[in-house]
This record gives C-alpha cells, sequence and structure tokens, in this order.
C-alpha cells in the first residue's frame, strides 16, 4: 500500500480514484480503461508541479520516506556477488552499517553503506540507521582493506546522525567518527560517496568524504536535522521548516555550495515510487566517476580528496 505525504494529498484523492475505477466493471456507457488513462495523465501533470516546486521542509519529508531505496536496495541492485563482512574487531557488529566485498560492473570493490530497514522488525534491527562506534570502526576497517588490496570504495549514506546515546558516548563515539572520516581522506583508491536519503551530521560524513560525492535529487545532507537546528535556535523542533529553509541542506543547494559534485534526477514523485530506475540511474553516475578515477595514481587521489575539502573550508572564508 503506496505511503503518501502530507503535500501529495491531491495526488492520493486521484491514485485513490484511480483504484476505485480498477476495482468497477464496464457499464453504464462508462469506458473504465479511458477514465483511468484520464486519472493517469492528471496524476503525472500532478506529480510534475508538485515535484518541480519542492521546498527544502518537503524534500526532508521525502528523503525520510520509508518506501525510498536504502543502502540495502542499492547493493542488492548494483552489486553483484556481494560478501557482507562483519564487525569492528574491537566490541561488535554493529548492524546500521553495511559493508563488503562486490563487484560493481567490471570492478572489484568495497561497499559500505547506513542502513535504515524498511520495515519496523527492520528498523529496530538496524538502529534506525544510527550507528555507533563499532559501526565506524567497521567501516574504517573496511576502507584501511579496500587501501591495501587496491579496491575503490563505494558508500550509499543513508542516516539522521550517529547514535546519541550514553553507550555510545562512552565507546568513543566522536573519536571513532574522526577516525573513519580520516580513513576516508587517507586513501589511496577511488572513493565515491552517495547521499541517497538523509546525510546527517558526522554519522553521514564518517563515510562520505570521497574523491566524488553523489546526490539523490530530493535526498538532503546537513550538519544537524532540521529538528535539532530549530531545538537549539528557536528551542523549539516546531521551526524545523524554517531551519530547513536556512540550512541549505539540499542537493541544489549544496552543489552551488562545492560541498558536493554531481546530482541525479530522481523518476517523476521521487525515487519511492521508481526504485530500480533511480538506483540504475545512480549506477550509471557512479560508474562514470569511477572510471575517470581508476586511472588516477594513489598519490594524486589522496591529494585531490584532500584538495577538495581544504577549498570548502577557503570557501567559506572568503
Amino acid at each position: 500500500m503506496k505511503q503518501f505525504l502530507d503535500f501529495e494529498k491531491p495526488i492520493a484523492e486521484l491514485e485513490g480514484k484511480i483504484e476505485e475505477l480498477r476495482h468497477l466493471s464496464d457499464g453504464g456507457g462508462v469506458n473504465i480503461a479511458e477514465e483511468v488513462a484520464k486519472l493517469q495523465v492528471k496524476v503525472e501533470r500532478q506529480l510534475k508541479t508538485t515535484y518541480q516546486k519542492l521546498t527544502p521542509w518537503q524534500k526532508v519529508q521525502v528523503a525520510r520516506h520509508p518506501d525510498r531505496p536504502h543502502a540495502s536496495d542499492a547493493i542488492q541492485r548494483l552489486v553483484e556477488d556481494f560478501t557482507p563482512l562483519a564487525g569492528d574487531r574491537v566490541f561488535a557488529e554493529d548492524r546500521s552499517v553495511l559493508g563488503g566485498i562486490g563487484r560493481f560492473r567490471g570492478f572489484s570493490a568495497v561497499v559500505i553503506g547506513t542502513e535504515k530497514g524498511a520495515t519496523t522488525e527492520a528498523r529496530v534491527r538496524h538502529n534506525f540507521g544510527m550507528a555507533k562506534p563499532e559501526g565506524y570502526r567497521k567501516a574504517r576497517r573496511l576502507m584501511e582493506l579496500a587501501d591495501r588490496f587496491g579496491l575503490p570504495v563505494l558508500t550509499f549514506v543513508d542516516t539522521a546522525g550517529a547514535y546519541p546515546g550514553v553507550d555510545a558516548e562512552a565507546r568513543g563515539q566522536a573519536e571513532a567518527i574522526a577516525r573513519s572520516i580520516e580513513a576516508c581522506l587517507r586513501l589511496r583508491v577511488p572513493m565515491i560517496a552517495c547521499v541517497i536519503g538523509e546525510g546527517g551530521s558526522g554519522g553521514a560524513i564518517a563515510i562520505a568524504a570521497g574523491n566524488h560525492v553523489i546526490m539523490f535529487e530530493h535526498a538532503v545532507y546537513s550538519v544537524i536535522s532540521p529538528e535539532g537546528c530549530a531545538s537549539i535556535l528557536w528551542r523549539s523542533a516546531e521551526q524545523a521548516q524554517d531551519a530547513a529553509e536556512a540550512m541549505k541542506l539540499t542537493a541544489q543547494d549544496l552543489q552551488k555550495l562545492g560541498v558536493i559534485d554531481e546530482i541525479v534526477p530522481e523518476p517523476l514523485g521521487g525515487a519511492h515510487r521508481q526504485p530500480n530506475e533511480a538506483l540504475d540511474a545512480l549506477g550509471n553516475r557512479i560508474e562514470a566517476a569511477l572510471r575517470k578515477l581508476a586511472p588516477l595514481e594513489g598519490g594524486s587521489l589522496r591529494a585531490k580528496r584532500h584538495e577538495k575539502f581544504l577549498e570548502m573550508g577557503r570557501q567559506g572564508l572568503a
């Protein structure tokens, strides 16, 4: 059953009428197929009108849509012969971070992703995509493995942020995130990071400091959630919409600021409507970027990655 966002009510009403007609038999001089076709045209027109003018807050809602493709979907769709690798060799296995080795369109690669889960049971199992220190230590271990064997690193980011619990802080959450970012920056192999849903805070950048950063059209990427920002600035999470407007968290804003390199257009109505089509388009962009980066020497890849992130700081000071 489709789930509709608040601003999609007109679309929901039209699709509800289509479903009603499909359960009717032709009669009374009414051509059901013709009426359905007319309503379908209206749905597409409404989707186009709605999604062409999404506000930043509406994009946040789309990025969090429960039917949106997750990291596990991206791995299943794009990576062949995926072999998961578990554990941080220090404390435990963190199921909110998926990682392993597989083949992506002819390239052997290490693949890492933050996984929210698609069902209630899966969300609990994956801790809603919020990793603990062991998750980031596992990510660092896999990146070091990739570096040792000369394998490119592909990451899929979809997290509201790192887990903020007391137990995570006690085990060194900040240090684990910092070490993971350091591992990204030290790689001598190509690293391509993809923000497919939410890119929240250090929990996202811990596996996103790559040579080439790609975002889905309706994904978001920010230092804090709009609700968290509103709670700090306005002392009320109810101002989240205003915070989203001010934070420049959309893919379009971030590309202008030089934070990301590329935007992948989503199917009409968002990636949650046609997930396979969206993931195939993402795969095409990853492949194009990887073929450009693969011939470069390791020192050059590392230097270019360093310069990329240092330049963001220089732009901020300018």
